[in-house]
Formats: structure tokens, sequence, C-alpha cells
């Protein structure tokens, strides 16, 4: 199957136009025409209906297939010219905001450092791509478990850190007074859905049996400030680590005490390291 082909569909898929998609890729719609005919003619299955443009049952198949196979082989291009290449003096590392603890901060190059806040399922992408050096992702675990990340290439995933998580209340609430927190007791509060802030709804919901701990209020962002602020503000719970947890003016950070959970931080990178890429993960990794 021609990658080229593969990467023309994926996109008339996604813009159910032929002229769009001519438009994005810099090809003429004739050839975008003769591409989706001839992966059909090789796949022996008509793929796209035309009036509309749309997927038939066997394109949403080929869709299915189509993103960890492109993502793969961006992933292969990346790692070679990553060898290929020489050394940067820079490093791009993308991370999640509660990723980035006092133990990475004091790791950090003096300069050169870009930093990339992203949604937790992108980290493995920007790393195996190559539009970030490293990633550090995290997530609520039990104690020594791995976290569950998406399979988009090889790459090596090592855990940096583990440290308790806290509920974090507004500091008039009545809880506060507890010396310790159980999930299954705050199924039913209204908690804060910060996905890309804080720790992600869904995590709770797995440690919790699966039901519950509805969304009182959804914040997009990426700044852990307004996150703390909103929880500070009565809008609704929500878990932190300790360390980002505590001392939050406004609230109070009550532990986590049942189930037993911890705040696992994974460094994720591919291979051929070097220069201040390989400098951090050395400091990130010594002594784990």
């Amino acid at each position: 199957m021609d990658p080229h082909l593969l990467r023309t569909y994926v996109t008339v898929a996604r813009l159910a136009s032929f002229s769009e998609a001519a438009r994005e890729l810099g090809y003429t719609q004739s050839a975008v025409s003769q591409h989706i005919a001839a992966l059909e003619q090789d796949l022996g299955a008509p793929l796209l209906t035309r009036r509309p443009v749309a997927p038939t049952a066997a394109g949403e198949r080929l869709l299915e297939h189509a993103g960890p196979l492109l993502l793969r082989l961006d992933a292969a291009r990346a790692d070679v010219v990553r060898l290929a290449s020489a050394p940067e003096h820079g490093l791009t590392l993308a991370v999640t905001p509660t990723a980035l603890g006092p133990r990475t901060l004091a790791a950090l190059p003096a300069a050169g450092v870009t930093l990339r806040a992203l949604a937790r399922d992108e980290i493995p992408a920007a790393v195996a791509t190559g539009t970030a050096d490293l990633g550090l992702v995290d997530g609520l675990a039990a104690p020594s478990d791995p976290l569950r990340l998406p399979d988009v290439a090889p790459l090596t995933t090592r855990g940096v850190g583990e440290e308790p998580v806290c509920v974090l209340l507004p500091a008039d609430h009545p809880l506060t007074r507890r010396p310790g927190l159980r999930l299954g007791d705050l199924v039913d509060a209204r908690w804060l859905d910060a996905p890309g802030a804080g720790l992600p709804l869904a995590h709770l919901r797995g440690a919790g049996g699966g039901t519950g701990f509805r969304s009182a209020l959804r914040y997009e962002g990426t700044d852990l400030h307004t996150l703390t602020t909103l929880a500070a503000a009565g809008h609704g719970l929500t878990v932190l680590p300790h360390g980002i947890a505590t001392g939050v003016p406004g609230t109070a950070a009550v532990p986590l005490v049942e189930p037993r959970l911890v705040h696992r931080t994974e460094l994720l990178y591919g291979g051929g390291l070097r220069g201040a890429a390989a400098a951090l993960a050395g400091e990130l990794l010594d002594g784990v």
C-alpha cells in the first residue's frame, strides 16, 4: 500500500472534499482523484462515496489503520534523521503541566530549552515524530505500575518519579477536617474536569470502578493556576500531586488514602539520544 496514496485518502476523508484536499496537499484535484482510484484498485474495494464525499464501510475500516500506520512512518523518518543529523544544542521537552515537578525543574538546562505543554495522548506521538526530543507524561497509578500510554511507535518509557496525591478542596469545605479521604466517598461530589491541566477524571473513574465522578465544570486549558483558582472558588474538586496541591492559597490539600494511588511520571524517548536530551535524561534517570 503506497503511503502517499494513503495520506491523500486520509486527507480527503477528513475534509470530505476532493478540492479541499487538493488545496491542502498541493495537488491538482485530478491528481487527488487518481490517488483515490489507484488506492481503491489496489485494495479491491470502494473507499469513498462521491456525493457526498464520505467513507464507505471499507473506508472507515481503513481509517482505523491509517493513523497508526502513517504515524509509524513519520516516527521511522524522524528516528533516522535524528541519527544522521548533527547534534543540536537546544532541547524540546513535551510535558503535561503536572509532570513538571521540582526534580525535573532542577534538572533543566540553564538555556536552550523549549517546553511544549501537550495533552497526555499527544506526547508519545510528538516524541515519535521528532517534534519533541523528550516527553514527560504523568497520571494516577497503583504504586510501581506503569502508565497506559498509546502504542504509537517503538519508544523507551522509564519511570522517573512517584509521589502521593491529594484532593484539593476549598479552604472552608467540611471535608478539610479529615486526615485522609477515600475515593469511594467522593463519587458523587462536584468535580472539575481539566484533562489538560490536572489529572483526568477518567483516571478517577478507572480507579473507582468506572462510574460517577461527574464534571461540574470543564476547563480545557493547561494553566495550573487557573485550575487551582477554580477549586478554591468552589467550582469543583480536583486531584493533584502532593507537591503541587500543598500551599495553594484558599484551598486545603487532603491526602487520598484509599485506594492506594500515586502520581507517576514517566520519561519517553526514542533511540540515539545526544547532547542536551541525553544529559537531561541522565539527570532524571539517575538514582531511579
